[in-house]
């Protein structure tokens, strides 16, 4: 990574197209509009650390956040037919029209950012 990017940050940030980052909310108590809110800049990162965090997909709704707005993911994108989450390479051919132009075969416009997901 070269000392520009290391300032400016991932090339792909800058595209209007792709959400900035994305968060997963899940409720404090069952009804409460209050939440837990996990983030990374990858929807594989972050499904994988809710994984990491047993934290099932019938807990959680997802967003992506773009500059001027946020839109739900619908999870049917992220998870199985039987309803576990998705993971690399299956979520990457799931989201292959989502994000069309940007997923291809072995890589994708996400590669420049960091897949590392934080939560409280």
């Amino acid at each position: 990574m070269s000392l520009l990017e290391k300032i400016l940050g991932p090339k792909s940030k800058y595209d209007t197209s792709l959400p900035y980052t994305y968060e997963a909310r899940i409720p404090v108590f069952e009804g409460s509009e209050e939440h837990n809110s996990y983030f990374a800049d990858t929807i594989c990162g972050l499904v994988e650390y809710l994984n990491q965090n047993k934290i099932k997909p019938e807990e959680v709704q997802i967003f992506e956040i773009f500059q001027e707005k946020e839109t739900p993911i619908d999870p049917k994108l992220l998870t199985t037919a039987d309803h576990q989450w998705l993971f690399r390479p299956d979520m990457c051919r799931s989201f292959e029209e989502h994000y069309k132009g940007h997923i291809h075969e072995n890589t994708c416009s996400f590669d420049d950012r960091d897949c590392k997901g934080v939560g409280p």
